[in-house]
């Protein structure tokens, strides 16, 4: 009696091996142990977490301004200014660019897999629309 297997299925169990061994060393990085750091210091910290409120819910009202036709120029500006204070706050300043190094390996690694491929892997993979 012989078992016949299919080399299709095969190689998908390879490609899934290969996307999860892909997956797993990615954690292994240490961009990508920054990264995670640097995001716990920001959850950890509660006076950031007020200001990332705060200036969400000025966000906010801004966009629901704007759509309404009743946001100006001054409006935009101070709304910029808030994110840029929160933005050179130490541990939120270290985790945009932990974030920003992070994106740039992964960026290169989906260029890496995109390759041979006919598609962009990480764009078709996020689901994104080409037009």
């Amino acid at each position: 009696m012989s078992i016949e297997t299919d080399p299709e299925s095969d190689r998908a169990g390879d490609v899934e091996a290969l996307a999860t061994d892909l997956g797993e060393a990615i954690t292994d990085l240490p961009v990508y142990d920054e990264y995670l750091h640097a995001k716990e210091a920001v959850e950890a910290d509660p006076d950031l977490q007020a200001e990332i409120r705060a200036f969400e819910r000025r966000r906010e009202e801004f966009l629901a301004a704007r759509q309404a036709g009743d946001a100006t120029n001054e409006d935009l500006r101070e709304l910029q200014r808030t994110q840029e204070a929160l933005h050179d706050r130490p541990t939120m300043a270290e985790f945009l660019e932990a974030k920003s190094e992070l994106q740039g390996r992964l960026q290169e690694l989906d260029e890496l897999v995109s390759e041979p491929l006919a598609v962009e892997f990480g764009r078709t993979a996020g689901g994104c629309c080409e037009d």
